[in-house]
C-alpha cells in the first residue's frame, strides 16, 4: 500500500514580488498533484494574475479529494482589490502575513503538514505591524504551542543548521549550551534524513579561532561544544568537530560532510550564499510545522519579465514534501 502524500499549504507570497509567478510555475509543471496534496491559501483574483504573471494556465478546486490543487479561499482577508506593484506596500504585507497565519491554523487544525511560502519582503511586513524581528519569531507568536523556529540552510549539496541565530555577536556566547547544540543537531539530521541520507554526517564548527587553541582563545569548546560532540556520538549520531570555521566547509565541499552545524549566523551564511545563493532554501525547523522558503527575495527588478529563477523555489518544494512525508508518516 502506497504512503500516503504529504499535505503542503501553499501561500504566494508578497503580492508585488515574484512570488505569484513562480508559484503558478511550480503547479503548473507536470506530475505536481502525484507528489502532494496541495492547499492554495489565497483568493481567485491572485491565482488568476499569478497565471498571467507566469504565463501559464493552472486548474484548481475547492473540495479536497478531486486530485487538484486545494483552493482555501482567504479573500476575505484582502485589504485591497489591486495590489501596487514591485514595491514594498502596507497592502501587500497586510496579504502576505493573512496568508501565512491562515496556513499556519491548517497546521494547528491537522490538515497541513508543511507549508512553502514564496518571498516576502521585511519592509512590507513592518509596514503591516509585524512587531518581530523576523517571520520566524513570528512563526511563534501565531503557533503559540511551546515550540521555537531555528533556521536551517538548505543548498542540494549541503544542510546548515543554527544554534544561535538573530543575535547580537555580543549575545552568542551565552546562549550556546550542550543542551542546545545537541537539540540543534538532531533537529539537522532529521532534516538529512528527510532528504533521503539515511545516516548523514554532521559537522560541528567551533566558535573560537583555531577551535580554542586548547582555550587559549576562549574555553566554550572544552566546556560546551566538545561534550555536546561527545554525547551525540555515545547516541549513535555521525557528529564530528568542533572544526575551525574557517576551514569546516572546506571538508563538506569536499564531500566529507553532508551537514554543518553553525554556532552563528554569519558563521553559516556567508558560505551558504557564497556556494549558491540562487539555490538556497530556508527552512524554520523546530516548529510544530515546518515551513519552507526559496533563499532569495521579492526581486521587484524582475516582475513581469518572466526571467527569474525557478529553482530555489522548486528546491523549496521538494524540501517540504520530504519533511511533510516525514512528518505525516510519523503521526500515522
Amino acid at each position: 500500500m502506497a504512503a500516503p502524500l504529504p499535505r503542503i499549504a501553499l501561500t504566494l507570497g508578497d503580492p508585488a514580488g515574484v512570488g505569484p509567478e513562480l508559484v503558478a510555475r511550480q503547479l503548473a509543471s507536470p506530475g505536481i498533484n502525484d507528489r502532494a496534496e496541495l492547499y492554495l491559501v489565497s483568493d481567485e483574483q491572485e491565482l488568476r494574475d499569478a497565471q498571467v504573471a507566469a504565463g501559464v494556465e493552472l486548474a484548481w478546486t475547492t473540495e479536497p479529494g478531486k486530485g487538484l490543487p486545494v483552493l482555501v479561499d482567504n479573500g476575505a482577508a484582502r485589504p485591497v482589490k489591486t495590489f501596487a506593484p514591485k514595491q514594498a506596500t502596507r497592502e501587500g504585507g497586510l496579504w502576505a502575513m493573512a496568508n501565512l497565519r491562515r496556513a499556519l491554523e491548517l497546521s494547528k487544525e491537522g490538515v497541513i503538514d508543511a507549508i512553502v511560502f514564496a518571498p516576502l519582503n521585511k519592509s512590507s511586513l513592518h509596514l503591516a505591524g509585524m512587531r518581530e524581528n523576523d517571520e520566524m519569531s513570528w512563526f511563534e507568536t501565531v503557533l503559540d504551542d511551546g515550540t521555537t523556529a531555528t533556521e536551517l540552510n538548505i543548498l542540494p549539496e549541503l544542510v546548515t543548521g543554527r544554534v544561535t541565530s538573530h543575535c547580537a555577536l555580543a549575545e552568542v556566547s551565552p546562549l550556546i549550551t550542550t543542551d542546545l547544540i545537541v537539540e540543534r543537531a538532531e533537529l539537522l539530521e532529521r532534516v538529512l534524513v528527510a532528504r533521503g541520507i539515511a545516516a548523514p554526517r554532521i559537522g560541528v564548527c567551533a566558535l573560537n579561532p583555531h577551535a580554542g587553541e586548547n582555550g587559549a582563545f576562549g574555553r566554550e569548546e572544552i566546556e560546551r561544544i566538545r561534550p555536546a560532540v561527545a554525547r551525540l556520538q555515545e547516541a549513535g549520531h555521525d557528529v564530528t568537530g568542533p572544526f575551525p570555521s574557517d576551514t569546516i566547509f572546506l571538508r563538506a565541499r569536499a564531500g566529507e560532510l553532508d551537514g554543518v552545524l553553525t554556532m552563528y549566523h554569519d558563521q553559516g551564511q556567508i558560505a551558504v550564499k557564497l556556494l549558491g545563493f540562487d539555490r538556497g532554501v530556508t527552512m524554520a525547523g523546530g516548529l510544530s510545522v515546518p515551513v519552507c522558503t526559496p533563499a532569495h527575495g521579492t526581486a521587484f527588478d524582475l516582475v513581469g519579465t518572466r526571467t527569474v529563477n525557478a529553482g530555489a523555489y522548486e528546491h523549496a518544494f521538494a524540501t517540504a514534501v520530504g519533511v511533510g512525508a516525514q512528518a505525516r508518516a510519523a503521526a500515522q
